[in-house]
Order: structure tokens, then sequence, then C-alpha cells
């Protein structure tokens, strides 16, 4: 474990570098890179402000690397649009209120309508941003326990939940995720990923272009298959097309080859899985049926590559599989993601340096937690959606029934949403369908910092902190990032007198669900309530410690009320803690803060078979519910391929769709453009910069301008996703003056993957037509 300490001739942490003037060091809670930043900050107290933003050289995971959302991060800070007081609806029309008029009104709408028609008339979406805040990670979980409602709709449905699904099936959690160890990798073979654009997705990769150009340098390669030549194409050794929403053909045209061609070697991990319907032999029955030749016509990837492709992942030293949304986002999204694990554990390449491997969290991870090598495994459709009958998956409906449950009368219907950084009218397919549901909720409140698409609907809308006044720490990307890391950032400036924080607001309402008296009143005692909390969740960890050792454990977490006192039960009760000074040197969050550029905890390292938590305590190859997919494989071989489909794409500035209102990241060309092959222009009369009409199945369409570009497959165009910012009712003034068109108006919302209940997102048909011009 090494600490960072600054250099020689380095800017020393928190000095005075100019009168009035200091530097510190945040990380950046944008995407999934997590950048160790350093923040010049001039004046203090209420005059305090961020003048300028760079990375932190000295930070021992991104090394200063930064990209443009990191400096927007003032433009955040400062955004007029961004609210600092709760609003509440009166007579259809939001008025700004204090803390105790808006939950006052939250208490006496709320638990009353719960009380009469029970939990699941509740319901909670969440967006990504719960996984980049540290206090609405770790504190939207008290609240979904209070509640006790099944109706729950998240993010991971319209993005990774098909990798986080076969994670669970095959090693026994779903954040039992394997990463690319790109920086001792050989070969590395990427599918519907762009973390050029992205910074990495379900892999924390940031500085990705230096990273592959120092596999380059000494001799590795990267082999991209994408619809579109993107970014990181461009960099690759060597780009494949693929028709969209056909990974899954190429995927089994690649395993029958290994095992057509005798390469299949997984060595070590032979001893580590499981036999039977779930091994290696059924595995090889199951693709038998789909050579490579028979799966290029429909993948469009020719079947000398795909040999090709595979004899080099067997034959490379250390290699890894990558894919990403464009793989999951399909209809046979989960399937990928099996397929790809077994490519890696086919070819010896799983839990191997240089491989794809398994990260060793700090804190929160639940594969450093209990007997090792052995678990419950992970259970789906332990319920169903009242209308869809939608299997539960980690907890949670697939996003795309919400509408149906608000809109169907009977027992059980949503009639009171709480959404937390959720937007899901832009985000989800269908959005117009979301937003007349939300329009006929008895209640709803917002735990969000804008007025946008989704929360215009709402009665309440609770503001939280800047990203500069809260502290952090990253709960979920140390489980799937490139290098074990820990790193902490306390708050820039001290909180606005009156504000709170988004834990403060959750937990007020958790207070509520849970029948605490006066907890919707000025005055209720919310750091005696959080002590309680903390107290059971201290006892659950600590299950069989004596009762004087607990209470120790529980004065050494300090009196202050709120995330940190979890971070630092996490981090002490880890795999790298302290242990409550059992292990001196541990960690702990004393010894993060007093490491401001974090701590490396090392290279990645096996893992196997520590990490299993599957009920036979071996890797789950094969998982029944995948296999039983090859049916509805075959149908699809079968059906001919659209005359053209749509994709998404990502641009490094537009992570998500509020990013849209920060001017950094909005000026410049304009990004929702309609990116189309030349020959496909050509045959419907289009031109570039023309206005066209994309119409799906639906009947629903789109208007946007034309780019013209050989970087796409013919018959695929591509759209940005998280724009379609034309709605009234919304406040974000910069999103308006270019709003784009939403990509989601586009999709059906009852095609999903039937297995992780994730939209189809990906290889929708569309019809194209120019556009009356002038």
């Amino acid at each position: 474990m090494t600490l960072a300490t600054p250099t020689a001739g380095a800017t020393p942490d928190s000095t005075d570098i100019a009168a009035n003037t200091r530097v510190v060091q945040r990380i950046c809670p944008l995407c999934e890179a997590c950048c160790g930043l350093s923040l010049t900050v001039s004046g203090n107290g209420a005059q305090a402000r961020v003048i300028a933003i760079r990375g932190d050289d000295q930070d021992v995971f991104s090394h200063g690397y930064l990209c443009p959302k990191a400096i927007a991060l003032k433009d955040l800070e400062d955004d007029p649009d961004r609210l600092r007081q709760p609003l509440v609806k009166r007579d259809g029309r939001f008025v700004e209120a204090s803390w105790d008029e808006a939950y006052a009104e939250i208490a006496r709408r709320l638990p009353p309508l719960v009380a009469e028609h029970g939990r699941d008339a509740l319901a909670f979406t969440l967006g990504n941003p719960n996984v980049h805040r540290l206090g609405l990670g770790l504190y939207v979980q008290r609240a979904l326990r209070a509640a006790g409602s099944r109706n729950v709709f998240s993010a991971s449905t319209l993005d990774q939940m098909p990798r986080q699904l076969a994670s669970g099936w095959m090693y026994g959690h779903p954040l039992t995720v394997p990463v690319p160890d790109i920086d001792r990798c050989d070969f590395l073979l990427m599918l519907g990923a762009n973390p050029m654009a992205s910074n990495g997705s379900m892999w924390t990769v940031p500085d990705f272009r230096g990273r592959a150009r120092a596999m380059r340098a000494r001799g590795g390669q990267l082999v991209v298959i994408d619809p579109r030549r993107t970014e990181t194409a461009g960099i690759a050794d060597e780009h494949h097309f693929i028709r969209p929403g056909t990974d899954v053909f190429l995927l089994l045209g690649l395993l029958n080859v290994l095992f057509d061609e005798g390469l299949v070697q997984p060595g070590r991990l032979a001893e580590f899985l499981a036999s039977g319907d779930t091994g290696i032999d059924a595995l090889q029955a199951a693709v038998a049926p789909y050579g490579p030749e028979r799966m290029a016509e429909r993948c469009g990837v020719p079947a000398a590559a795909q040999r090709a492709l595979a004899r080099r992942l067997a034959a490379a030293p250390r290699a890894a599989v990558y894919s990403r949304i464009g793989s999951s986002t399909q209809r046979f999204g989960t399937l990928n993601s099996v397929l790809v694990d077994a490519l890696n554990i086919l070819t010896g390449h799983l839990d191997r340096e240089g491989g794809a491997m398994f990260p060793h969290a700090a804190a929160f991870a639940a594969n450093t937690q209990g007997k090792p090598g052995i678990g419950r495994g992970l259970a789906t459709g332990r319920t169903r959606s009242r209308v869809s009958g939608a299997p539960e998956v980690l907890g949670e409906y697939p996003t795309s029934c919400l509408a149906e449950e608000i809109e169907t009368e009977g027992p059980g219907r949503i009639r009171a949403l709480i959404s937390v950084a959720s937007n899901p009218v832009l985000s989800a397919p269908n959005g117009a369908r979301i937003a007349q549901a939300l329009r006929g909720l008895d209640f709803m409140v917002s735990v969000d910092i804008y007025v946008n698409e989704t929360t215009q609907h709402a009665d309440v809308i609770l503001p939280g902190l800047s990203t500069f006044e809260e502290p952090h720490y990253d709960v979920s990307f140390p489980q799937l990032s490139c290098r074990n890391h820990a790193r902490y950032s306390p708050p820039v400036f001290a909180a606005r007198p009156g504000a709170q924080s988004e834990w403060q607001s959750l937990l007020r309402i958790a207070a509520m669900l849970r029948g605490e008296p006066d907890a919707g009143k000025p005055g209720f005692d919310l750091a005696a309530f959080d002590e309680r909390l903390l107290v059971d969740d201290l006892r659950r960890l600590a299950a069989g410690v004596p009762d004087e050792s607990q209470s120790a454990m529980l004065d050494a977490l300090g009196a202050t009320p709120g995330p940190e006192r979890l971070l630092d039960l996490a981090l002490r009760a880890g795999p790298h803690g302290d242990r409550f000074g059992q292990k001196p040197g541990g960690l702990s969050l004393a010894a993060l803060k007093a490491a401001p550029h974090g701590v490396d905890l090392g290279a990645l390292e096996p893992r196997l078979p520590e990490i299993l938590r599957t009920p036979s305590g071996r890797i789950e190859l094969w998982p029944a519910p995948v296999a039983a997919e090859l049916a509805a494989v075959d149908a699809a071989l079968r059906e001919p391929p659209p005359d053209l489909v749509v994709v998404g794409r990502r641009d490094v500035r537009s992570n998500n769709s509020w990013m849209h209102n920060l001017p950094t990241l909005a000026k410049g060309p304009e990004r929702c453009t309609a990116l189309l092959h030349p020959a496909d222009a050509a045959r419907h009369g289009v031109q570039a910069g023309d206005r066209v009409r994309l119409q799906g199945t639906g009947g629903r369409s789109i208007e946007l301008p034309a780019t013209l570009s050989d970087e796409m497959m013919p018959g695929v165009v591509s759209v940005p996703h998280g724009w379609g910012h034309d709605q009234s009712g919304t406040r974000l003034g910069v999103a308006a003056q270019r709003p784009g068109a939403n990509l989601n108006d586009l999709l059906d919302d009852r095609l999903r993957d039937p297995l992780s209940g994730t939209s189809v997102l990906n290889g929708v048909p569309v019809t194209l037509s120019r556009c009356a011009q002038g």
C-alpha cells in the first residue's frame, strides 16, 4: 500500500500560492474515470470560488489526466438554473419554500397515501448520479429499505444490468465484474464500447488513450468491433463493422472456433469451473451449431475474420475481451455478457495478469465480505411486475415498465413516486408516455438539482449541495477499476447557511416512511435517527463481537452524522482496513484524509476462488436461463436484417443529459445530428446539413440535421442520447438554446432483454426521409 506524498518542488496541498489563494485536491464525480483534480480556490468563507481546475499530477490513479467535463465543474457550481432552495408546487406552479415547509408537505401527503394504498403504491426511480455522489449512493438505500416497496426502477435497465446479471449468475455477485488489466495486456478485443468518449464504462480507466498507446508501444494490439468507426476504433490496430444487435452471432461464432479448432485452454481456471449442465461440455454442445460461416451473413463480420480473431485471442499470452453498452442494450444483452466472459475463461485469460481481472476494492465490496469461495448466489424473479409480469432483477423492475404501472388501475397501482437524480422522461424509451403517466400521480417528490423533463411533474423538489460542498468517495467504481486504489475528497467549501445535502433529505424521508414520530416537523432529531441506523449497521457487520467492543468501535467512528461515518466503517472493516486498531497501518478515513492524492493499493491480482459467492463455489460458465435463450437466437437468425437501424452515440462532453446545461460542454459544433453513411444518404436523397426525419416502428418520429461520414456502417444511422430539451415547463436555459432531438422517442418501450429487463436501445429499425427544406 503506497501513500502519495508531495514531491520536491511540487505545490503543497492547501498552501497559499498567491494572496488568499490555495490549491486543494478533488475527485471528479462526472463520469466513471474518477479523475483526480487540483483546484485553485480564491477567497474564504462565503466568498470562496474555484478559479482554475487542472489534473492532479500526483493522483495515484489518474496521474494528471482530465477531460473537458472536469473543467465544467465550475459551470455546475455557478449555474443559475441549479436549484438552491426547495420548490413546492402551489396551484400548479413551483414556489420556493423553506426546508421545514417542504418536509411538512411530504409528511402531510406521502405517509397517508402509503398507509391507505400499501407500500407498493410508492415507487422510486434512480438515476446514475446515485453512484457518483457518496451521500446519494449510501442513503438512497436507507430510503428504499424504509419504503419497503418492490416498485424500484433505475438507469441500470437502460445500461449495464445485463453485465451485472451475468456476473451474479456466473460468480455469485452482480459487482464481481472482470475488467481488462490494460496496463499489462497484449491483445484487447472490444465490442460495443467507446472508452475514448466514455472514459470507461463498467471499467474505470482514466486516460484510456494513454494506456492504449502504452499497450501498443510494448507490442500489444487493440481490435474494435462496432457499427461505427468510433474515436476508440480510430486509434485501434484493427476495426470491424458489425450489424447492430447481432453481437450474439459473432460471439457464438468465436466460441465455436475455439472448440472446433481445439483452442480451448482454460488452464488453472479448469479447477474452478462447474460441471454438468453449467460447465464446459454443456457450452460446447450449445455453440456447436453456430459456426462462423453461418454467423457471418447475419452479423456482417466475415467468417475468416472471426476465425482469425479467435486464434489471436487464444494465442495471445495476455489478452482480454471487453464489451459494454452497445452489447448490453440489445435483445440478447445478458447472453452477450456471458459469452464474453466465456471467451475469456476458455482461453485462460480470466483472473490472470494482463487479462480480465477482478479489482479488490477497499470498501463496500460484497465479494470481500463473508466466507470466501462460496455464497448464496443470485436469484431473480422473486417477484414480478404487476402489469407485464417482468421478473425482478437486483431488487428492481425494468424502467420501461414504469408508465404502465402508473396507468393501469387496480390493487398495487403506483400512486406516488420519489425520483432521485433521475430523468426517465428523457432517458427511457417512449418518454412522452412516461410524462403523461407522471401527470396522473397523486404525489411526487424529486431529489434533484434541476427542474428538468421529469422533475417538472413533481409536487416537491429537494435540491442538494453543490459537488464542492460535499465530501466524496467513489463507492462503486473502485470495484471496477483497472488498478486498486482508495481516494477521498473533503468538501472544498463549507455548505451555504441553511442548505441541506441529499443524504439529509433521503434520511428524513426514510424516517417518515418508518413512522418516526415528528419526522416531518421542525426540530426532528435527524442525527439521533442516523445514529440508530449506524448502530444497526455495526451490529450486522460485527456479529459475534462483544458488545463492549462494538461500543468502542462506534465511539471510534465519531459523533458527526452522515456518510463519512459509513465510509469510515466500511474502510476499517474492509480488506485493507485497520480493523479498528487491530491492523496498524491499515486504511481508515483518517488515513485517506492524510493522503490527499490517494492511496495506491497496487496492480490487480488473481482472486479466484476467493471472490466466488455461488452456492457451488464454482464458476457457473453456462447458466440455465442463458442456455434457454438459444431458441430465441435461432428464431432471430431466420429473420432478414432490417434495411436501416439506429444506434446511439456518446460524446466525451455529454455523459448525462443535464451536462447540456453547462456552457463549457454545450459550446462548439452541434452534436445532436443523424450520422449517416454517404451511400445511405444518397439513396434517400439526403445531403450534409439537410434536416431528416427518422421514424420508429411505433410511428413516433424525430427531426434533426444530417451529418455524412464513412465512419458509419452502411445501413446504420447514429443519433446521440440524452437530447430533446424542448419541453415546456423545464428550467434549463443553456440546454434549451440547442435542444436537439430525443433518440428514445423512436424506441419501443415493449422491447427489452427478457432476462435483465434492459431496454433495447440499439439496432432498432427506422425509416429515413428528407424533410422539406427552407
